[in-house]
């Protein structure tokens, strides 16, 4: 019984301290920002920032962890489905967490953020695409390097298209976006 409520400590104060850093980036962007400016904002003290967290850039990258844990719960559904898709079907989950997310979104990728969120999202994006290239590759022999120009002209092809679509405004609908990505993407990777 103990436990539990320790448990849910724990994350109420990893939950404060991520809002708080976030809040922070949107008002006065991420350099700028100390541990003491972010314990300030979640209130609590400054030893109990680093019982959860090594740095302020361990914090940041521990808010990207939601995001790769909802694209891989995506994917895997649809790798060990009987009904597969075309490839990449991760990207629906993508779209709609940017537009649940959109201010969050805007502030990491450009503007206040400075982009410090875009090296994360990258290599989540590429963990997703290589796992979806070995799952679905023919067991023909690979060509590594080629494997991952396509990994990296995918994740670039879906960095540089989020960027756009967020400016603007998130519109079309993620359900679109998703379609349309993953028809231009899919046909020549798969072609290749």
């Amino acid at each position: 019984m103990q436990k539990v409520a320790v448990d849910r400590r724990v994350a109420r104060t990893r939950m404060a301290l991520k809002h708080a850093l976030l809040t922070l980036i949107m008002r006065k962007g991420y350099d700028t920002i100390t541990v003491e400016d972010i314990c300030a904002e979640a209130n609590v003290g400054r030893s109990t920032f680093y019982l959860h967290f090594a740095s302020k850039d361990a914090l940041k990258l521990s808010g990207l962890e939601h995001l790769r844990e909802q694209l891989a719960a995506r994917q895997q559904e649809t790798l060990t489905s009987a009904a597969k898709g075309d490839g990449l079907d991760f990207g629906l989950a993508l779209f709609q967490h940017a537009r649940e997310h959109i201010d969050l979104y805007r502030a990491l990728i450009g503007g206040k953020g400075e982009g410090i969120a875009l090296d994360g999202i990258r290599r989540i994006l590429a963990d997703l695409v290589r796992a979806e290239f070995e799952a679905t590759a023919d067991g023909g022999a690979s060509d590594a390097i080629a494997r991952e120009i396509a990994v990296q002209y995918t994740v670039g092809a879906y960095m540089a298209v989020l960027a756009w679509w967020l400016d603007r405004g998130a519109e079309p609908s993620p359900e679109r976006m998703n379609e349309l990505v993953r028809r231009l993407t899919a046909r020549g990777i798969w072609a290749y």
